[in-house]
């Protein structure tokens, strides 16, 4: 084969390759495959790399998807696979890295050939090229063994019994990445699938047993984070004058196929893929974890076993028996996988698996809401929500539906306004020394508001914000001056908003544009409703804890009194009419001229002072969140988007491509 390879271009002159996808059929014990499978190089993790292997492999694939029915050499490259992974695992023990290395360059080439069969034929189809072996003269059996099955058996096999080590992790990354191109059939159907072999063979057939010990790994793998480790540990020694890294021992055989990779590309800097993705087998387990999990139930209701791992496992800490009827559950370190999403929630996927385990697992959730920590998760997410305008939608939402579900606790309500927090550098709209983090959730939901209103529009995440500061309401304590007067500002706001679209609706003759108007009117005046029930609950609830409420609310009053005889809102207006006249007489009675301090005292004694059964009592604010029926509509191909957009070393075409738009995410 030579060790020459230098441009990419070069493949389909490439002799092994051209035997491999040509007309004559190889046998499984030909040592042709020891010469194929002996090539240097580190798979492309950068998606311009990805993309020009993929262009190269495409017209390498299809000869061979014309040549395969004769040969079944495709299934002979699988077998070969095959034989080797059942020693993968005492060659690791063993440090017999060369038997590694040959088997990772297998396994990478299957995974190259699968990308392109996939888009090319149907899953029966794909079946049946893995079913063609050589056909012996005069015969015509086409073989009965079920490869794809065996396949997919391996891999899991793989992942989940193969130890993570420097000689390993580019065989681990491969098999878990040719797992999502396994699954990847979705991308090329608009209906979310819901059967299929593929999907059989991961629901009932062999994988089924090992679904609890395939989460847990992958659930593992993104907790350790591991780093692509540099190209020493694979034992490849530099020969510069052969222009790639050649392996000592193997340097008389084929060697340098895809050398244009290695250390991420000719003409790259050494490193350049490893620096723009750091944690590929980490980012990549967790994408084919959110694969596996949103999988559809089966026929019959037959509950998705990846979900119901991911929904049920324990802290290892607990020793409580494992109820019998719970299938699939395991153990796992709360501690280190609570550390993981507090360190990686700047990508959708962590925002996306801490929503999915914070919704599901009832165990996580109860840990987490327990922790003295939470701000190392909460702020995170904040940040999410502040930089909204940099970010895709639907990151956003997930940011925003973690928030909700949090605060449909009390104790998460409370204890927020006891973590206080010094010099947030990232909120820049005003200088914030020291705040609870309480405060700063309320801020950046109240501008995450107020972002909608100008520029968005969505009435769904205007819903999901105001009921996480809804369920907060009753125990806001020690607003900080900035956030109250923020509360009262989005007040103002709305305000502003319903008088202009009163006046609109007024003057507008047409009765078309009038309905429109109406219900903006309508929207408007819900909106506002939930603002005053707001302000009510914590006026109700903890008045004397909030003087800086109190002051902002005096500061404005005049903002409530066109609500005064509005039929949609005078009942819980005149709670606060109650408030500001209370305060008013106070503040009278202290004199002229009095300072901001002075003020504050006022209210201060006035707030303990002020009697209960003189405020009208309204319902508990409380909201939770619900998925809406048939989410999968929008978590599959939400899944299937970040797969597509943030999978390492994955490039697809957008040609074909039907799941979603290419705008998604």
């Amino acid at each position: 084969m030579g060790a020459n390879t230098s441009q990419v271009s070069d493949l389909s002159e490439n002799q092994s390759l051209r035997t491999l996808i040509g007309t004559e059929s190889i046998s499984d014990n030909d040592p042709f495959w020891n010469q194929l499978i002996s090539f240097t190089f580190i798979s492309p993790t950068s998606s311009g790399n990805s993309k020009l292997l993929e262009e190269a492999v495409i017209p390498l694939a299809k000869i061979l998807i014309e040549n395969n029915p004769r040969t079944g050499n495709f299934g002979a490259l699988v077998r070969i696979f095959l034989g080797r992974t059942k020693e993968l695992k005492i060659s690791t023990e063993c440090q017999d890295q060369l038997f590694i290395w040959q088997a990772h360059n297998t396994l990478f080439m299957i995974r190259c050939l699968l990308k392109v069969f996939i888009r090319e034929m149907t899953e029966e189809e794909l079946h049946l090229q893995l079913s063609y072996q050589e056909r012996v003269p005069g015969s015509c059996d086409t073989g009965s063994e079920v490869l794809l099955e065996e396949l997919m058996c391996n891999l899991v096999h793989l992942v989940v019994e193969v130890p993570l080590l420097d000689i390993t992790y580019s065989i681990l990354f491969e098999a878990v990445t040719t797992l999502l191109v396994l699954l990847s059939y979705q991308l090329f159907h608009k209906e979310i699938l819901r059967d299929g072999l593929i999907y059989q063979y991961l629901m009932k057939g062999r994988c089924l047993s090992l679904t609890s010990q395939l989460v847990k790994t992958l659930l593992y793998n993104f907790i350790r984070q591991e780093k692509c480790p540099p190209p020493a540990t694979h034992i490849f020694e530099q020969q510069s004058d052969r222009g790639g890294l050649l392996y000592g021992l193997a340097s008389g055989v084929a060697s340098g196929l895809w050398s244009v990779f290695a250390l991420g590309g000719a003409g790259s800097k050494p490193g350049l893929d490893q620096e723009q993705n750091p944690l590929p087998l980490s980012n990549q387990s967790l994408l084919l974890l959110l694969v596996l999990a949103n999988l559809t139930d089966g026929p019959n209701n037959c509950p998705n076993p990846y979900r119901q791992a991911v929904t049920c496992f324990k802290n290892t800490q607990d020793t409580s028996s494992i109820p019998t009827e719970q299938h699939h559950m395991f153990q796992i370190n709360f501690n280190s996988l609570y550390t993981a999403l507090c360190e990686q929630q700047r990508s959708d996927q962590a925002t996306l698996i801490l929503y999915t385990l914070l919704h599901q697992n009832t165990n996580m959730r109860t840990y987490m809401l327990s922790r003295t920590d939470m701000e190392n998760l909460v702020m995170p997410i904040l940040k999410i929500l502040y930089h909204v305008e940099d970010g895709n939608s639907h990151h956003v939402y997930m940011a925003l539906i973690i928030l909700l579900i949090l605060t449909e606790e009390d104790t998460f309500n409370r204890s927020i306004h006891e973590v206080v927090l010094k010099n947030i550098t990232w909120y820049s709209e005003r200088s914030l020394t020291e705040i609870s983090l309480g405060s700063l959730l309320i801020l950046v939901v109240i501008r995450t508001i107020q972002f909608n209103m100008t520029r968005t529009r969505d009435k769904y995440l205007h819903t999901n914000c105001l009921a996480a500061l809804a369920n907060m309401s009753a125990q806001f304590r020690c607003l900080h001056q900035y956030a109250a007067q923020r509360i009262i500002s989005l007040f103002a706001l709305l305000s502003k908003k319903h008088n202009k679209i009163l006046e609109q609706a007024t003057q507008s003759v047409r009765g078309l544009r009038r309905a429109d108007y109406a219900q903006d009117l309508i929207v408007i005046e819900e909106v506002i409703r939930m603002m005053l029930e707001i302000i009510n609950s914590c006026l109700s609830n903890s008045l004397h804890h909030n003087p800086n409420l109190v002051y902002a609310l005096l500061y404005k009053r005049e903002l409530f009194e066109q609500f005064r005889t509005h039929p949609s809102f005078r009942d819980i207006v005149q709670n606060l009419d109650t408030v500001i006249g209370f305060f008013s007489q106070r503040l009278e009675a202290a004199g002229t001229d009095l300072s901001v301090e002075r003020v504050q005292e006022v209210i201060m004694k006035g707030a303990q002072a002020l009697p209960k059964d003189r405020l009208q009592t309204f319902p508990e604010l409380k909201f939770r969140y619900v998925e809406e029926d048939q989410p999968e509509d929008f978590f599959i191909p939400y899944v299937w988007s970040l797969v597509f957009n943030s999978g390492v070393g994955l490039n697809w075409s957008p040609t074909g491509i039907e799941l979603f738009g290419m705008d998604s995410g």
